[in-house]
């Protein structure tokens, strides 16, 4: 299910910012692996977060080679700690980091995200959440008290990839039951994070169709 119109998803591609030569690398070596990256359209959206929460710290849940968090250093954040399970992606990382000169901004940590930010204390300015998605709701319960109030937490793949769109729609249009998790755990997962965030005092949320669709819930208590 498309969620924009093609008309709409080709203005906002075409007015998207440009990649840095370092993220246009990245952008190749996703093409080669297959690998999802959050894509210019709502890269400009982290920069802008960044921009306007005057980053210092961002925390990623799932950062891969590092491609979401250099749209976070274009916005001027000072220090990302990216998280990544994977070993050789995160060398992959490390290493267009090394390359590109940013390697003193960005900490790549290798193994579960949810173990690595139980050892920082915070505060973070951002946090991106973007790993398995039926750990959402509890990357955010997790970090929501690391936060700083003004602060700003995304999620990603909020209306495409691994998730069934129309299910999320029935469910919070039309009360219908998100899937069991043995059926499809990724649905559920994301419809359980959209359903906790909004019904959380703490933050306020907005769902941007941009990209995969992102959540944008701004810490306020």
């Amino acid at each position: 299910m498309d969620v924009l119109t093609d008309p709409a998803r080709r203005f906002l591609a075409a007015t998207a910012p440009e990649h840095t030569a370092v993220q246009a690398e990245m952008a190749d070596l996703a093409d080669e692996w297959g690998f999802p990256i959050i894509g210019p359209e709502a890269g400009a959206v982290l920069r802008l977060l960044a921009r306007l929460t005057e980053a210092d710290r961002v925390f990623e849940f799932g950062s891969g080679f590092g491609y979401s968090a250099t749209w976070f250093l274009r916005g001027g954040a000072e220090r990302v700690v990216c998280t990544e399970f994977d070993a050789d992606e995160a060398e992959r990382g490390v290493a267009f980091a090394a390359d590109h000169g940013y390697a003193d901004s960005v900490t790549f940590e290798v193994g579960d995200a949810m173990e690595t930010v139980a050892r920082y204390d915070g505060p973070f300015d951002v946090v991106l959440i973007d790993h398995q998605k039926g750990r959402y709701a509890d990357a955010y319960r997790t970090v929501l008290p690391k936060v700083r109030s003004g602060g700003v937490i995304v999620a990603d793949n909020i209306a495409r990839g691994p998730i069934d769109f129309e299910t999320l729609v029935a469910h919070f249009e039309a009360g219908e039951p998100l899937p069991d998790d043995a059926v499809d755990a990724e649905t559920r997962g994301i419809g359980e994070y959209v359903g906790t965030v909004r019904s959380d005092d703490a933050v306020e949320t907005a769902i941007l169709p941009v990209g995969s669709g992102i959540a944008v819930s701004t810490v306020v208590r």
